[in-house]
């Protein structure tokens, strides 16, 4: 049954090219919101506190600091109205999912970024 819709999703999911990016970085997605018949696009940029599942199931969440509040958001790597994916930092983690960083604020919450 795996295999069954292993092929399904291959053949008829059009896959999208995203970097490569993992717990820790700091990426920007832009993303198309429909607002009655008008489009735009919107970026949500943070940090990625997860990357969950495999293939075309996979999601990732964000979370930025808006203000004074905490603002996260799981995206569909397959979401048709995802547009791209930057990568602005690589962040130097030692976890695959850091949940701890959302009990961090000011200097506390600053991650080492990775050396290429």
């Amino acid at each position: 049954m795996e295999a069954l819709i292993k092929f399904v999703q291959d053949e008829f999911v059009t896959k999208k090219d995203f970097p490569e990016f993992s717990a820790g970085d700091t990426i920007t997605v832009y993303y198309e919101i429909k607002e009655g018949a008008k489009t735009r696009t919107q970026f949500f940029r943070g940090v990625v506190i997860q990357v969950k599942g495999t293939g075309n199931s996979k999601t990732f969440t964000i979370r930025k600091i808006s203000g004074t509040v905490g603002v996260e958001r799981i995206f569909p790597v397959n979401m048709p109205a995802l547009q791209k994916v930057e990568i602005n930092k690589r962040g130097a983690v030692r976890r695959a999912r850091i949940y701890y960083f959302r009990g961090l604020t000011g200097k506390k919450a600053r991650i080492k970024e990775e050396r290429r």
